[in-house]
């Protein structure tokens, strides 16, 4: 047997290696895979001829990093893509837990918490990226980037909600490849028809049992034309659109087109999840605890277990706790307080949850000597770091020429000062070298704002003071002599009852 090594540090690269050929049998799916001694998982298997003609099969391994994580192999380096993360997961006894996420930070806390996988939602992203309800709103792209930033934050695999593919065969294959290159290791494709509605609403339809097939079969082709081995979970929204027997016929007919897990939406007694879960034992179920008032009922995870479930979903804890929290933080600070201390992090966790720390360790590697532009031509440092310029080098005659005599005075508000006008009237092109007094006092006599920003600043000050806007400030300045002590330009009150007062000094 030839071995073959290929090493990077993006899966995303390595789109012309061989996808596992896999044929579905009815309800038993049969990898062929090579035997290897030690080897508990099957790798890919791909085959090349040879000069003699004969079929030489050859096994790629594929050693990179993976995310921010480094593998506890012999091999440090050994890469696992998140699709075979997944199907490693999917093949490790017990039931997985996923909680949905909606952006990086989301998935980071996630992984953070220790769990083994997430899953985007679009009624999360919708609802996050557009504020608006999933009822097919959100397209193909703003799922697709959204999915990008939050597989690049993580280490662990994400499957990717694919909604209905965003059309026909076509567009599920291009939605599917588009997932690959994301970096997600699962993809959720359903059966609804466009517009889709959100999972457990009135309302949804789904398309004919032939094009439901053919997505899932468009689905299989662009994985394997991509090279990929992303995992397709096929979901149908028959049990609400249609019958409960109808959605146990397209469990059926998606698991012979090539899905790797199914899943019923929207089941409505443990029963009928059981029933479901005893077609094609041997195929993963995914099931959907939609907290809150869903459908389907809510079970722990070791009764899911039993029932049969391989992976469980949570779509709304994340995104629910999210919107309460926020909530109650913005009526906190309307009633004139801030959230309390034990409400949200601290500043130190909120650092060390984001990175920064991390962030502060790993700038070290690259910190250098200040270096600033020499006085004298040729009056370079002897000094050396890792990154600077080795003793003994110097910089040519040409390149020392322009080294100017004397260091270059950038112009600041403040630098700009000494050479403005004083006390002429009407040259706005000195606004910058003044500064705008803004004095906002309550009508209960305390002060709320007192700040100075350079005159020329004049689109920012109504950014600060909305009720500036429609004010020709300009004009005033253009009017106005600079007085000893300042010079007023403004004096009113707004419509809540405060002193605003404008002072150019």
């Amino acid at each position: 047997m030839n071995s073959a090594s290929i090493s990077s540090t993006d899966f995303r690269t390595f789109s012309n290696l061989p996808s596992r050929r896999t044929a579905y049998l009815a309800h038993r799916r049969v990898a062929e895979t090579l035997p290897q001694s030690g080897s508990s998982l099957p790798e890919r298997v791909g085959s090349s001829s040879s000069k003699a003609g004969r079929k030489t099969s050859i096994r790629y391994t594929v050693s990179a990093s993976y995310g921010d994580k480094e593998s506890g192999s012999v091999n440090s380096n050994e890469y696992t893509s998140p699709a075979k993360a997944l199907r490693k997961l999917l093949k490790s006894p017990g039931v997985h837990q996923g909680p949905a996420c909606f952006d990086a930070l989301s998935a980071k806390l996630v992984e953070r918490a220790g769990f083994d996988f997430c899953f985007t939602t679009g009624f999360g992203i919708s609802a996050a990226r557009l504020g608006l309800p999933d009822a097919g709103l959100i397209s193909y792209g703003e799922m697709v980037a959204q999915g990008r930033e939050i597989t690049q934050a993580v280490s662990i695999p994400v499957i990717g909600d694919g909604d209905n593919g965003y059309g026909n065969a076509m567009n599920v294959k291009r939605t599917v490849k588009g997932y690959i290159r994301a970096g997600f290791g699962g993809i959720i494709l359903e059966d609804q028809v466009s517009p889709k509605a959100c999972g457990h609403t009135r309302g949804r339809k789904v398309v004919s049992r032939e094009e439901a097939i053919m997505r899932i079969k468009a689905a299989v082709d662009a994985r394997k034309e991509s090279g990929s081995d992303i995992v397709i979970v096929a979901r149908t929204d028959a049990r609400q659109a249609v019958s409960f027997e109808e959605a146990l016929w397209r469990a059926r007919a998606l698991a012979d087109a090539g899905a790797d897990v199914l899943f019923i939406d929207a089941l409505a007694s443990k029963e009928e999840m059981k029933a479901f879960c005893d077609v094609y034992p041997l195929v993963p179920k995914l099931a959907n605890m939609l907290e809150g008032g869903g459908k389907t009922p809510i079970f722990t995870p070791i009764e899911l277990e039993e029932l049969g479930y391989k992976l469980v979903v949570y779509p709304l804890s994340l995104i629910g706790v999210s919107i309460g929290a926020m909530q109650d933080a913005l009526s906190a600070i309307k009633g004139g307080r801030i959230p309390s201390p034990g409400s949200m992090p601290s500043f130190e966790e909120l650092k060390e949850i984001l990175g920064f720390n991390t962030y502060y360790e790993e700038e070290k590697r690259y910190a250098t000597t200040s270096s600033q532009l020499p006085s004298r031509k040729g009056d370079f440092s002897s000094n050396s770091n890792e990154y600077g310029v080795q003793p003994g080098i110097q910089a040519d005659r040409e390149q020392r020429s322009q080294i100017p005599e004397n260091p270059v005075e950038v112009l600041i508000p403040e630098v700009y000062d000494k050479f403005s006008g004083e006390g002429k009237k009407g040259n706005f092109s000195m606004a910058w070298s003044r500064k705008l007094r803004v004095k906002i006092t309550g009508k209960d006599g305390f002060e709320k704002l007192d700040i100075r920003i350079p005159a020329g600043f004049l689109e920012g000050i109504t950014n600060i003071v909305p009720a500036l806007v429609g004010v020709n400030i300009k004009s005033l300045l253009d009017e106005a002599t600079l007085e000893e002590g300042g010079k007023q330009l403004l004096d009113f009150q707004d419509t809540m009852g405060d002193r605003i007062q404008v002072i150019l000094e």
